[in-house]
Parts: C-alpha cells; sequence; structure tokens
C-alpha cells in the first residue's frame, strides 16, 4: 500500500472545494484537493451565472473573508445586472452571467498556481478513523492510503449520481461526468444517515439556429458593479452579451400534460427530492395549472460558444417530448438541441449531524460543505465551502473557529438552517430567510466580515489596512452630514425643486435632505461644495446608514435581544431525559441537533416557545446557565 502525508484533504473540486482547499492552503497548510477529473474543476454544470437574490450577498461575504468566487466571475463574466433596485437596499443583489469554460479554467489556475497545494485526479473510496472514531485518513479507489489531520467532505451531486431523461438512466455525475460510487457506504459504516435528493437542468440549444427577433432582449447595466471589493471598477467596463427573454404558452404546456405519464418525475422512476424553489417545467404546469405561460431566459454558456442555455425549462422529460415542447416556444421553432435537458439523483447528508463547524459530530476531523450538506447553487456551496475549510485549519492550527450566527451574514443564516432545521428537499437561500436582512445588505459585506477573514488569516494587511480608511472614511463623513447645515437662500431651494423635492421653510442638516424619498448623497452634492472626494462605495454606505438609519437602529435592538438567547449556552453534556416537563416531540429534536444555545434551541423544528422556558428553567435550576 502506498501512503502519502498531509495536513488536509478536499474531496472534491466544484465550487465548495475549490474555497475550501484555497483557505486551508493559503493558510500555509500542506493540502490535496481529489477531483473526479481535472477537467471539471469550478464546473457549472447547471445555470451559467453568479449571484442573484440572496446569492449575490453571499458571493459578497465570500469576498470579504478572502475567499475567491468574486474575483473569478470579476474576470470571466458575460453580462451583469444589480436585481430589485427598485425595492430597498436590504434586496438589492447583484448576478453575473458567467462565460462557464472561462470561469472554469481561471479557478482551476487559480488552484495550480496556489503554494501549498497540490490537485489529484482520483476518486477518494472510504474514510479511516482510529479507535475513537477520529478521521485519520482516506483511501483512493487504487488503495492509497492518504494520512491527514482533517479532510473536507465536497461531494457536489456526484455519490452515486444518476442522470435521468424519459427511459434513459446513466451512472454519471453531472454533464456526463464519472460518477462516485464507493464513498457512501464507507460513511454509512461509520454511522453517517444519508438522503437521496434530485436536482434538474434544462437543455442547451445550438444559438446559430434560434430565432431572436421574437424574443425580448435582455441588457447588462452600465456601469457594471463588480462583485469583488478588490476590484477595480474600470477594468469590469467590458462589451457585455445579451440575454432573451420568452415565454412557454399552452401548447407547451398541453404537450408537457399529455405526457405525464412518460416523466420519471410523476412514474416514480426518480426517487430524490427535487428543489421546491426551482422546479421543472413539467412540474410547474401541474403545479401552476392556471398560468397560461412562464418565462424562459435564453443565456449565453460562453464568448466562446454558440451553446445557448434554456433557463426556466429543466425537465427529465423523454427526447421526442423534450423536442416537441422546446419547438413550441417562441423563437425556438427550428432550434437544434445540443445537450438534453436531464434530472440528476445523488446522495447527500443529514447536516443535523453537523456542528456549527460544520464537523461530524460522529467523527471529528471530518468536515463537510456544498450540495453534499444538503443544499443547491454555487454560491451556497462556495460560502459552505469557504466555512467548512477555514474551520478545519483552523482546528488543525489550534486557532479559534470561525463563527458566523444570523445577524452577521447569510452564511451565518445558511450555517444555522443547515445545521438546526430539518431540511427534506436541497436547500437555497433567499433574503426571506434572513431575519436581520437590512443590516445584512450586500453593500455592507466587507465591513461585517473582513475582520473575521483578517484575523483567519485570509485577508492580507494590505487590503485590512485599507479597510480601516474606509471604515474611517464612512464615519467622517457620516458625521460631517449630520452637522453640515443648509439655509433655505434661493440658491438651495432652486436645487431643491430640480430634484423634485419640497422647499425648505427654515434649515436643515444634510442628512435630513438625504432622508427625504426623493433625494440622496449623490443627487445633494450641488449644494454641498466643501464635500470631499470619496470613493463610489463609501459614498453608498453614507447614503445608506443615513437613510435607513430609524430601521437599522430598530434591527440592531432586535440583534441585542438575538444575543442574549445566543449568549445562553447549553452545556455540551446535558441529558434531555433528565429535563422534566419537555413535551417528547421536542425532547427527541432536542437530542437529535444538540443545539450550543438557548437561541438555537428556539430554531429548532418542533421545539416550541413552552419548550425553550421549561429548558432555561432547568438550567438555571441546575446551575448550568
Amino acid at each position: 500500500m502506498i501512503e502519502e502525508h498531509v495536513d488536509v484533504v478536499i474531496v472534491g473540486a466544484g465550487h465548495a472545494g475549490c474555497e475550501a482547499a484555497l483557505a486551508c492552503a493559503r493558510l500555509g497548510l500542506e493540502t490535496v484537493v481529489f477531483t473526479m477529473s481535472v477537467e471539471s474543476i469550478a464546473m457549472m454544470p447547471c445555470n451559467p451565472h453568479i449571484g442573484g437574490s440572496s446569492k449575490g450577498h453571499l458571493v459578497r461575504e465570500i469576498d470579504a473573508l478572502g475567499g475567491e468566487m468574486a474575483r473569478c466571475i470579476d474576470k470571466t463574466f458575460l453580462q451583469s445586472k444589480m436585481l430589485n433596485q427598485s425595492k430597498g437596499p436590504a434586496v438589492h443583489s447583484l448576478r453575473a452571467q458567467a462565460d462557464k469554460a472561462a470561469y472554469s479554467a481561471l479557478m482551476r489556475h487559480t488552484l495550480e498556481e496556489q503554494e501549498h497545494l497540490q490537485i489529484r485526479q482520483q476518486e477518494i473510496t472510504g474514510i479511516v478513523t482510529d479507535e475513537n472514531n477520529r478521521l485519520t485518513g482516506v483511501t483512493t479507489i487504487s488503495g492509497t492510503l492518504w494520512h491527514c489531520k482533517a479532510a473536507v467532505l465536497c461531494t457536489g451531486t456526484y455519490l452515486n449520481a444518476r442522470c435521468i431523461y424519459g427511459d434513459v438512466s446513466v451512472a454519471t455525475g453531472p454533464n456526463g461526468t464519472q460518477s462516485a460510487a464507493f464513498l457512501t457506504d464507507s460513511l454509512k459504516e461509520h454511522g453517517i444517515e444519508m438522503y437521496r435528493f434530485k436536482t434538474g437542468t434544462p437543455a442547451r440549444m445550438d444559438g446559430k439556429t434560434i430565432d431572436y427577433s421574437k424574443m425580448v432582449r435582455q441588457d447588462g447595466d452600465v456601469p457594471v458593479v463588480p462583485f469583488s471589493f478588490e476590484t477595480d471598477p474600470a477594468s469590469v467596463q467590458i462589451e457585455q452579451m445579451p440575454v432573451y427573454l420568452t415565454h412557454t404558452n399552452e401548447e407547451t404546456h398541453r404537450i408537457l400534460r399529455e405526457n405525464l405519464d412518460r416523466s420519471p418525475l410523476f412514474s416514480g422512476q426518480i426517487k430524490g427530492t427535487g428543489p421546491r424553489y426551482c422546479p421543472s417545467i413539467e412540474d410547474k404546469v401541474v403545479r401552476f395549472a392556471d398560468k397560461p405561460s412562464h418565462q424562459v431566459f435564453v443565456e449565453p454558456q460562453g464568448r466562446d460558444t454558440n451553446e445557448m442555455y434554456i433557463d426556466g425549462m429543466s425537465s427529465s422529460m423523454p427526447e421526442d417530448v423534450q423536442i416537441r415542447m422546446y419547438r413550441t416556444v417562441p423563437g425556438l421553432e427550428n432550434a437544434r438541441i445540443v445537450k438534453m435537458a436531464y434530472a440528476i439523483e445523488y446522495d447527500c447528508i443529514n447536516a443535523l449531524q453537523l456542528t456549527p463547524s460544520f464537523e461530524f459530530k460522529k467523527i471529528p476531523g471530518l468536515y463537510s460543505g456544498g450540495q453534499f450538506n444538503g443544499s443547491s447553487g454555487y454560491e451556497e456551496a462556495a460560502a459552505q465551502g469557504l466555512y467548512a475549510g477555514i474551520n478545519a485549519a483552523m482546528k488543525i492550527l489550534g486557532r479559534e473557529r470561525l463563527f458566523i450566527d444570523r445577524s452577521e451574514g447569510y452564511i451565518g443564516v445558511l450555517v444555522d438552517d443547515l445545521i438546526t432545521k430539518e431540511n427534506h428537499e436541497p436547500y437555497r437561500m433567499m433574503t426571506s430567510r434572513a431575519e436581520y436582512r437590512l443590516l445584512l445588505r450586500q453593500d455592507n459585506a466587507e465591513l461585517r466580515l473582513l475582520e473575521k477573514g483578517y484575523r483567519c488569516g485570509l485577508v492580507p494587511e494590505e487590503r485590512y489596512q485599507r479597510f480601516l480608511k474606509k471604515k474611517e472614511q464612512i464615519r467622517e463623513e457620516i458625521a460631517r452630514v449630520k452637522s453640515l447645515r443648509v439655509g433655505a437662500g434661493a440658491a438651495i431651494q432652486k436645487c431643491l425643486a430640480e430634484l423634485g423635492s419640497t422647499p425648505l421653510s427654515t434649515s436643515a442638516t444634510m442628512a435630513e435632505l438625504i432622508r427625504r424619498p426623493e433625494l440622496d448623497y449623490r443627487s445633494l452634492s450641488p449644494i454641498d461644495p466643501d464635500r470631499p472626494e470619496l470613493p463610489y462605495d463609501v459614498q453608498e454606505e453614507v447614503n445608506i446608514e443615513i437613510k435607513y438609519e430609524g430601521y437599522i437602529t430598530r434591527q440592531e435592538r432586535q440583534v441585542e435581544q438575538f444575543r442574549k438567547m445566543e449568549e445562553k449556552k447549553i452545556p455540551d453534556d446535558i441529558d434531555y431525559d433528565q429535563v422534566p416537563s419537555l413535551r417528547n416531540e421536542a425532547r427527541q429534536k432536542l437530542k437529535e441537533v444538540r443545539p450550543s444555545s438557548i437561541g438555537q434551541a428556539s430554531r429548532v423544528m418542533g421545539v416550541n416557545p413552552a419548550d425553550v422556558s421549561v429548558l432555561l428553567v432547568y438550567l438555571k435550576g441546575n446551575n448550568r446557565l
């Protein structure tokens, strides 16, 4: 037997694995990342975009912690848009169409150039533990034993993967890659509970055969706002590629309804649970029977390919049904399919088995991140991979683990939801899941989390010093506009009238004017001649902090109450069978999740406020709180 020794093993090189591997290597640990195929590193097997509602927040937070996704998409995007601009800043979300091949190639190159990191194309077949069930290594399909101090499982949708459309069922991973056939059995032997989930993807079309004149052209924003706080905005002002909007119709829906008996989704051939918020087109037609049409976005996959992604029409229908249904859509009447739509089933875990640092409770030293945790989406995966990788590294280095709570970041919401709530379908991040979303805006991700990234060692000193300067500029400018008073002179009144605002009857502070709905910090520059020259992101923070100050203050008070409950820690050795008056369901759920705090206990499904009160009384009465 060949034996190798490293500090960290990363299993999988998708979006989670890449972030985990880079984090560990950048922290100086000897790291190896295993992939089924080096050509599939950071592959985008499904949609060709990064970001979107709430997902854009995650990408910004990854960047603030020192991750790579934001920098990579800034260099490889085809089109960029800021979503939800008609709404408040809490839900503004950046989304970029990606050049899929370029993104994957750049991320692979980043891994290849990273010191302390090696890439191996080989299947991991098992984990190895000692007599105390602590991880000591992993084994490969060739029999090599890799000794390690920690491992992070980022297997995505590869474990026992099966791609299905119609009667076709092939044991492959996404996009025709090889599936991983052995690791699941090893995990089960070590007592890990597994789920079977499903996701899907639409057909890809030959762009030369699409009639775009029957569709509505959708262009990107000008100017483009970068994802990374480190990206020079001037560098992303490039020529963008258009997206096209069309719709399904009654004929599309008729074909689907008449062939539902041939759909693996409805025939029972597909056993895995699919994502509720990203249904297939046949599922949409059944669930929303009253809708005469559904949106379909035709999106480019890259600058050097004609292949187009038919977003909104994922399916597992047989080939003949797919051809007929796609050709009913305006603009696709003569389109040729390059790749059939398909569903994919795969093994993943019940994330209730993880600690708040994403370490398996039963197997110390083994961590988990990405779709393997029962989530969906590139951004969710990358955030979890980074989080798990950092915590694996912190444990090896003997340092304090990274923790982000629900009031500090969308990553905190994501982690807490996965390890606290039962997810019987692929978890998808949404802004509605974040109770404190006015504080968790994408614009202030750096202000919220960069300090944590710096303490972990992933944010370099130079960037940290720029960040401190930015914080000081924001603080000073907010203080200045709050103290600056403007009179009710003719020039001021004229400017306000031109901006569609009511005249002043007496003097007012600049902050009071900014709070008017029709005004903002930038539009008031003509009446603020002594204003210092500040970067765009500083101006944005000043405007939002002042305009929404009352709401922000109210939410900060809510956070104070939240943190009081989080600070009430539950002892690790608590015996819930000894807590009197707990309902049986609550007792069972608390024993399963083993929450670390009263706050987390209150979010466990099946635990109600009365149960929390009983638990508090018990802990106080036994001097355990």
